[in-house]
């Protein structure tokens, strides 16, 4: 597991779009807000720089994130991060308050192991593809993983492994297996690797061009 983020915020009373630019751009302020768990909404500010730096975590978008407000602490998660277009830049950030005896609902990362040793890589001439990079879960936010595995290893050319597949510990759901069976979808699978033959080389390679005829250049001049 990785360090538990926390992050220091200031009440935010000066409200609207002219505040928010003067927050970024006089005092390296992000504009935030938090709600849920039955409160009212609370606009915050949060130093560019601490909040840059937790998102550089892969567990910042999927772990509970402590918010501190004068002296008070609140466990919450990342629902929405804005960020500027062409800049290296945080616009705003949307945080959701969790009660650790509610179920919540947020986006896991999955993390392939057993890719080198796999059946199809290794002896068969496969290749892994990834079909999904995270899976939703729901749980208690005390069950929260940060990350899932899924080992390939003993995957063979045209294997996979769907999501009713996946090993969770207890407590954790996949909602969208409620679903349907149809959305039982591949998480990961291998394929045979194409190896580009003589022929195929040959058929891809670009026609020469034609010389141009004097027709053309006559055209070009006018």
């Amino acid at each position: 597991m990785s360090d538990h983020i926390e992050l220091t915020a200031e009440l935010r009373t000066d409200m609207g779009k002219g505040a928010s630019r003067r927050l970024r751009r006089n005092a390296d302020l992000v504009p935030a807000v938090i709600y849920g768990a039955g409160k009212d909404a609370v606009a915050l500010s949060i130093a560019h720089k601490d909040l840059k730096k937790a998102t550089e975590h892969e567990a910042f978008f999927s772990q509970i994130i402590t918010i501190v407000t004068g002296g008070e602490s609140t466990p919450a998660i990342i629902k929405d991060l804005q960020r500027h277009p062409a800049k290296d830049r945080i616009l705003h950030a949307d945080f959701f308050r969790v009660r650790m005896d509610q179920e919540i609902t947020v986006e896991v990362p999955l993390h392939f192991i057993g890719e080198e040793q796999c059946v199809g890589v290794r002896l068969n001439n496969g290749q892994v593809q990834h079909n999904m990079t995270s899976l939703q879960i729901s749980c208690l936010p005390g069950n929260l993983p940060e990350y899932i595995e899924i080992d390939v290893s003993n995957l063979d050319v045209g294997d996979a492994i769907h999501m009713s597949e996946i090993k969770l510990a207890e407590g954790l759901d996949i909602p969208e297996l409620h679903l349907g069976e149809d959305h039982d979808q591949v998480v990961v699978s291998i394929h045979e690797r194409h190896v580009a033959s003589a022929e195929d080389e040959e058929s891809a390679a670009p026609e020469p061009e034609a010389p141009a005829s004097d027709d053309d250049e006559d055209e070009s001049e006018d």
